[in-house]
């Protein structure tokens, strides 16, 4: 397999954060760009940032995003407090630029993005967000990528040695996975699943949390 260099978006959140560190330990990404507003903190030989204030103002010929075998896009916001107008332009059609700008520049590029459990593929049911995460994941998987995938996880344990945790998250990270293993993940099995995405594809498009357990082995 040919060394893998990859853009990541999301590396100052915890699940960007995970995944980074995942794809830094990995012997077989040779490259990492992650685009963000702000630095990650982190440095490495493979890593290198490049900082953008705004995803919707990035070029679609962007000569900094040419280069590379895929994307893990991990960025994204919780919805609480939000209305539906503004929760839709900070999901859905910032990713969907980004996407658009990163395939222009890369048309053999694997994308992979960093939905959640419970997303609506109908986008008509009762649930804001889910609606619009099965609006972005809708317009991702007719995008000419060489493949897209969603992955819908849900409760993730970080990698030991993250920052970006908040503090209430905290308890949860010992209990959660005891009580509830079926809607457990760890980061690294998330990481490790994406990085197998590219290397090994995957039967469908939509990754469950079983489908990303055993997509990590």
């Amino acid at each position: 397999m040919n060394p893998i260099k990859i853009i990541l978006t999301g590396a100052t959140g915890m699940v960007g954060e995970g995944i980074l560190m995942e794809c830094l330990e990995n012997p077989n990404i040779s490259e990492i760009l992650s685009i963000s507003r702000k630095p990650s903190g982190k440095k490495h030989a493979k890593l290198k940032e490049y900082l953008v204030s705004d995803f919707l103002s990035i070029d679609i010929h962007d000569e900094n995003l040419k280069g590379y075998d895929a994307c893990f896009f991990c960025a994204g916001i919780s919805s609480v407090g939000m209305n539906e107008e503004d929760y839709t332009k900070i999901t859905y059609d910032t990713t969907v630029h980004f996407a658009e700008a990163v395939l222009h520049q890369n048309p053999d590029m694997v994308f992979n993005y960093v939905s959640g459990a419970s997303t609506d593929s109908t986008e008509s049911g009762k649930v804001m967000w889910a609606r619009v995460k099965g609006r972005t994941e809708n317009a991702l998987k007719k995008m000419n990528f060489k493949g897209a995938y969603n992955f819908r996880p849900g409760f993730m344990k970080p990698v030991d040695g993250q920052l970006n945790v908040k503090w209430f998250f905290k308890p949860f990270i010992w209990i959660f996975p005891i009580f509830l293993p079926s809607k457990s993940l760890t980061l690294h099995e998330v990481g490790r699943a994406m990085i197998n995405a590219v290397e090994k594809g995957y039967p469908t498009s939509t990754l469950e949390i079983r489908d990303i357990k055993n997509l990590a082995i």
